[in-house]
């Protein structure tokens, strides 16, 4: 019976020192954008069905959008990396906006994944920024880009910006691979 109370007590002390030398804080607020640099072929997969089937939707209901939401004179590469975490995620915020705003039944299973993925990386995205750059201010190029994407998306149509969304989802991946990158990427 000693022996067995002495055993629980070397492994809750064991335990403490563990949870003492790696906080479990601390791993859960790093920045994890590491994943996001190679994306797996199943998420890629997920998001080309999703935009297939969305482009079979949007020839059926005829939607004509002249919408430039993604559409930018210059490239990431010329953004500072907090900028470019700062692009990312208001691209990443208008994509799962839209994606929640989807109602066509036929469109639920097949955006449901990929919805998942940018939501998640969303989210690591911001536990970035926060830990990264929390009071970094957008460079001029990148916040007269920010305040033309909110006069956009006032002004455009649910239908239009849900199209441009879903058929921009490739760069906006492009994008987070960038961002995750820390340096020049091509």
């Amino acid at each position: 019976m000693l022996r067995l109370s002495f055993i629980r007590l070397l492994a809750l002390l064991l335990a403490a020192s563990f949870g003492a030398a790696f906080p479990q804080d601390a791993l859960k607020k790093g920045c994890s954008l590491f994943k996001y640099r190679f994306l797996e072929p199943h998420e890629m997969k997920a998001m080309q069905k999703m935009r297939d089937h969305f482009g079979s939707i949007m020839l059926q209901s005829d939607r004509r959008c002249n919408t430039r939401l993604f559409h930018r004179k210059w490239n990431l590469e010329e953004l500072s990396v907090p900028d470019r975490m700062m692009l990312v995620k208001a691209e990443l915020d208008l994509v799962i906006d839209m994606l929640g705003l989807l109602n066509d039944p036929s469109f639920t299973e097949t955006h449901q994944r990929p919805l998942a993925f940018l939501t998640q990386a969303q989210e690591d995205l911001r536990v970035c920024m926060a830990t990264e750059a929390p009071s970094h201010q957008p460079s001029k190029k990148l916040r007269h880009w920010l305040q033309k994407l909110q006069i956009a998306k006032k002004t455009e149509t649910t239908g239009c910006a849900e199209a441009s969304a879903i058929l921009h989802v490739f760069q906006v991946l492009d994008n987070l691979q960038c961002a995750a990158l820390r340096e020049q990427c091509t």
